[in-house]
This record gives structure tokens, C-alpha cells and sequence, in this order.
């Protein structure tokens, strides 16, 4: 099947030709339909609208978002890779992913960052623009390794044994007939008993998806470049020694999982779609080109979690996230001897050069919030700093640890600041 695959970067709009293009309607606008800052919305991930005068002519507008989509089934597919991407170096949303994984509570926002839309056709791609099975392995890695750190979880789980001269449990009397008493094995049972240890269902299953994980690695252009997936990789497969990877995935339909073993509910599932990624199949981890299931990741959700995950590597719970009051929704909420701010994570290049007026006007706007001030224990009419981080790869910080993050004000307002960070560059 021969698709036309159209590739643009995100946040980018531009009028092109293209004959053999149709699309359904005048404008055509997927939506992410995920949940956007705490709040179920459908954002468009890119939209394509038809030139009425022109034949064959269409403008493309792509949102904050990466990922592969179809525009008419098994015709044409988009592509949209990151904006950030230059000629020699791409940027490497897989260390941004890891660095904020490194906290848990942090950990709980990664389902917001993705869809995937496995219920239409695959889109065959390069391995190179597969950006979906990296993001689903680092991912239940991070978690595995969370669940490793514990202890696996032990349960009673059934088995099947052929015992020699003794009675274990229940006797299956027609395996026993089959495979002993007409093989002249008269000493031996087959029988079936419960027992307790590490082999149970749910970790046969995290193996599984481990096998895969382990055979797709090597193939990973990345992954001999990134120090933190090999060291996470060596931390866990120790671990999983005992357990086996022979499961039906019938019997994961339903699992119970208790409040200490959290990490094993989102685990089991992204286990499951592993798996489905590969069709089942583990020779399709070696493959150089793929079929994908249509997919998107959402960048200024990664870019904010990214900027938490430094935050917290300096402040650790004196950074609120999330913080929500009557319908509003600031980012990080700093509360120390030094800082009481409000801060925003804006996924924007408009910051290199100026500021964004109405930002600003909504930052302003959080900081005027009663119970802002309550919790940084501030007195009504006093100014609460505002501070706006966005991204900048040429003089941009790699960390915020010993930065004075009232450095750089923006000149038109008062105590109102920004800082740029520098995402992490593949080469």
C-alpha cells in the first residue's frame, strides 16, 4: 500500500501543493482529546484547510504536538516531529521524559501526555520517526524500576506439575491417563496446586514485555547514547530472574492490585500496549521500517512536566503542582525563605526575543488569587512574583540548582520574570 506521508514540524503554518492529497472536508482538525491543564478538553492537533480558489492548494497548521496521523485512511498520513529539531540534532524528549519520571508525583501526570488511536490502521514509518514506542518503553521502565525498588510482588498462583512417586493438590485425571498411564509412567501424577512466590501473572506479563523491551533496545538508535535507559534496563532484568514470561494475556483481563502495589495497575497496562505496539510479534522489534497505530505526544505538557522535574530537583515538595482554586490552574506554586511566586511553564519561542502580553496577564491573574496568597502566607496588597519558563537552546539553563530565579525581569512589568531552560540535544 503505497500512503502519501506529509512530515512538518509542530507549532509551524505554511500553504503547499500536493495532487494527490484529498481531504474530507474544507478544514480538517483531529483533536487530542486528553486532558488539558486538569481539565477534559480536545485540543486540534494540526488542521488542514482546502484554498477555494487555488486547485490542490492547501494550508497546514500544526499545534503544540508530535506524532503520526492519518488524514484519509490508507491514502495519507502526517507526520509532525518536533519544532526544536535542527540539520545535525534533534532534541531528546526521551531524557526530558526521564528526568521527570525521577519523581513520583510526577510520574502521575505521564498518562495526560499521550493517545494513541489503536483502533484505526497502522501507518508504516522509518524507525527514525518512531517516536511512540521509545516514549511507551522509557515510560514502564521508570515504573518498573519504581516497582523493582519495593520488592515484585509474591501471590499464590496455580500450577501444573508431573510428580514423580507423590500427590500435590488436585490430580487432573485426564492429563495423568494421557500422559503417564499410556506412556507406562506409572509413577508419576500430573496434578494441580496453588503456590506462593514471585512466578504470578502479573509479573509473567512484566516479563514478557521486558523480552521485547530487551530485544527492541539494541535497535534503538539512541539507546547506546543515553546513560540513564541502559543503567535503568541493568537495575531491573536482574530482578525478573525467577519469574517467566509465559503468559496468556486472557488471564490479565482482570487483576487486583493493593494501594502499596500502585506502580502495578499503570505498569500492567503499558505492558499491554508494548506488546500490542509489536503485534504480539517479537521479531517486529528489529524491524528498520514499522507500522505505528496513529499516536500523538503532547510537547508543552512534556515541556511543563520537564520544567517540574528540575524544579523539584532543587526545591522537592516546596513546589506545588497543579495548584487549583475555583476553576484556575497555575502551574507550580514556590513557596520558600527566599521565593513565594507563582510560576508558569510556557511552551514558546516568543520569550528569545520579548515577552507574550496576555501570559503575563494570566500569570498576574494567579497571583491576585485569595488563596494564593493564604498558602505563600502572604498579607493582602502585597506584589507576588510571577516568573515564566520557556524554552531556549542557545543560552538556556541545564539546571535550575544555585540559579537566582529573579535574574531576568521583564523590563515592562514589574515583578514579573523569566527563565529559559535548554532542552537536552541528540546528536
Amino acid at each position: 500500500m503505497n500512503v502519501n506521508l506529509l512530515t512538518y514540524r509542530e507549532h509551524d503554518e505554511e500553504s503547499f501543493l500536493d495532487d494527490k492529497l484529498v481531504i474530507p472536508t474544507d478544514l480538517y482538525e483531529p483533536l487530542f482529546t486528553k486532558k488539558h491543564r486538569g481539565k477534559d478538553a480536545s485540543l486540534p492537533c494540526f488542521s488542514i484547510r482546502k484554498s477555494q480558489t487555488a486547485l490542490n492548494s492547501y494550508r497546514i497548521k500544526t499545534g503544540y504536538f508530535i506524532g503520526v496521523d492519518w488524514i484519509q485512511i490508507n491514502q495519507s498520513a502526517l507526520h509532525v516531529r518536533p519544532k526544536l529539531n535542527e540539520l545535525d540534532k534533534e532534541v531528546d524528549f526521551i531524557k526530558m521524559l526521564f528526568s521527570s519520571l525521577r519523581h513520583t508525583d510526577v510520574a502521575k501526570e505521564i498518562n495526560e501526555l499521550f493517545e494513541v488511536k489503536w483502533d484505526l490502521p497502522t501507518i508504516e514509518i522509518g524507525q527514525k520517526q518512531d517516536l511512540l514506542t521509545p516514549f511507551l518503553v522509557v515510560e514502564f521502565l521508570s515504573l518498573i524500576k519504581k516497582i523493582v525498588r519495593k520488592g515484585l510482588k509474591k501471590s499464590y498462583y496455580k500450577v501444573e506439575q508431573n510428580l514423580h512417586s507423590k500427590v500435590k493438590g488436585k490430580i487432573l485425571v485426564g492429563k495423568s491417563i494421557k500422559l503417564n498411564l499410556q506412556q507406562n509412567k506409572n509413577l508419576y501424577t500430573y496434578c494441580s496446586y496453588d503456590e506462593f512466590g514471585l512466578n504470578n501473572k502479573e509479573n509473567r506479563l512484566l516479563k514478557k514485555a521486558l523480552t521485547f523491551v530487551k530485544r527492541y533496545l539494541p535497535h534503538y538508535p539512541n539507546f547506546t547514547n543515553n546513560k540513564d535507559l541502559q543503567d535503568t534496563f541493568n537495575y531491573i532484568n536482574p530482578t525478573f530472574y525467577e519469574v517467566s514470561d509465559e503468559i496468556d494475556l486472557n488471564e490479565i483481563k482482570h487483576s487486583k492490585t493493593n494501594a502499596f502495589y500502585k506502580e502495578y495497575e499503570p505498569a500492567i497496562h503499558l505492558a499491554k500496549q508494548i506488546l500490542r505496539r509489536f503485534g504480539y510479534n517479537i521479531s517486529n522489534t528489529e524491524k528498520v521500517t514499522i507500522k505505528t497505530p496513529p499516536f500523538w505526544i503532547d510537547m508543552s505538557k512534556l515541556f511543563e512536566l520537564y520544567a517540574l522535574g528540575l524544579l523539584k530537583d532543587r526545591f522537592q515538595n516546596q513546589i506545588k503542582f497543579q495548584f487549583k482554586y475555583y476553576g484556575n490552574e497555575l502551574d507550580f506554586l514556590l513557596k520558600t525563605h527566599d521565593y513565594q511566586m507563582v510560576i508558569d511553564a510556557k511552551y514558546k519561542m516568543i520569550y528569545l526575543n520579548g515577552s507574550h502580553d496576555e501570559d503575563i496577564r494570566q500569570v498576574s491573574g494567579y497571583a491576585r488569587l485569595r488563596k494564593v496568597y493564604e498558602d505563600l502566607g502572604k498579607k493582602e496588597g502585597e506584589v507576588i512574583d510571577c516568573l515564566i519558563i520557556y524554552p531556549d537552546q542557545e543560552n538556556g539553563l541545564e539546571s535550575l540548582k544555585d540559579v537566582e530565579l529573579k535574574s531576568n525581569e521583564i523590563k515592562q512589568y514589574f515583578g514579573v520574570y523569566k527563565l529559559g531552560l535548554k532542552l537536552p540535544y541528540i546528536k
